[in-house]
């Protein structure tokens, strides 16, 4: 078996040495602001040990990524009955696109897509005030990462309110059929700030180690979820992880994963490993071009691959 710590450095170096580094997102004006010279990784294995190298410890805007835990959120507090509000197939459009909303009567394909996790946003809001919801969120995540440092970056939740048109008409458009149950601004609201969540790599991959390890922290022994919902909360993040770009991810990486526009991607090896890499340039389908390379070389160099070596 590598070394992982070996494997990580070299990653980090390939990585930073890449002159195709993707585009930043623009179209929110504070992500546009960040420069893509910036690669970070860190990997941690069953027994606890990290192997990080790169940026590991510079905080980045999460994004979408926040979507796997107020999914985790959601479940907790309704289970399945979540899934007669939005569906688990792959999308196979746009992260932010009506089309599907329009042809299946305001269902959201599935809770990554921007339209499914402004459902599920209302779900753990509701009974609640929006800052109570939003706080709820932002603890979880301390718990998770074990780390009260974590904290919402408020220029970036302005900036998506500021410019999250498309969002709005998602949410009003699901609001017409039913689905969200609460006051739209109240809901794009607490969406706008779980995805302005900043966190490190390190803190990232810690927050995310549960779904390596069957609901469980290895660790401390803490059950975040039942073995069962943890399989099922990978099985939407290999299928419908990545936006239009899942296929390509599972046939190229071969984890489950879950990127951001931030540029940050999660990703779990089952039994193995909790994995987290920044990179901020996109590809065509809004994930990170470099990060999608680093998981890639990670999963072969280690034999990582859910679908063998």
């Amino acid at each position: 078996m590598p070394d992982l710590n070996t494997v990580v450095a070299e990653i980090a170096a390939e990585m930073l040495a890449r002159p195709d580094r993707g585009d930043v997102a623009t179209y929110i004006p504070e992500l546009a602001r960040v420069d893509p010279k910036h690669f970070g990784i860190a990997v941690i294995d069953a027994q606890g040990e990290i192997a990080a190298a790169g940026d590991a410890e510079t905080p980045f805007s999460i994004q979408s990524v926040s979507k796997v835990f107020t999914l985790t959120l959601a479940l907790g507090k309704v289970g399945d009955r979540l899934w007669r509000r939005v569906g688990r197939e792959p999308s196979g459009s746009p992260f932010n696109s009506i089309v599907q909303l329009e042809r299946e009567e305001g269902v959201p394909r599935n809770p990554f897509i921007n339209a499914g996790a402004i459902a599920v946003t209302d779900v753990i809001l509701s009974g609640h005030k929006p800052r109570e919801a939003l706080g709820e969120i932002l603890r979880f995540m301390q718990f998770l990462a074990d780390d009260e440092t974590i904290s919402i970056d408020k220029a970036v939740a302005e900036s998506e309110a500021r410019t999250g048109f498309r969002n709005a008409a998602l949410a009003n458009y699901m609001k017409s059929f039913g689905v969200i149950e609460n006051p739209v601004d109240y809901t794009l609201g607490v969406y706008f700030h779980h995805c302005a969540i900043t966190m490190t790599c390190r803190q990232l991959a810690m927050a995310g180690r549960f779904l390596a390890h069957r609901g469980k922290n290895p660790t401390t022994g803490h059950s975040v979820v039942t073995p069962e919902r943890a399989r099922r909360i990978n099985a939407v993040m290999l299928t419908c992880g990545h936006y239009d770009g899942s296929g390509d991810f599972a046939y190229r990486v071969g984890l489950p994963g879950k990127s951001g526009v931030g540029g940050g991607i999660f990703a779990v090896a089952p039994g193995k490993a909790s994995i987290a890499v920044w990179a901020p340039g996109l590809d065509a389908a809004g994930n990170s071009h470099l990060g999608r390379i680093a998981l890639e070389t990670l999963a072969k160099r280690m034999g990582w691959s859910i679908f063998g070596a």
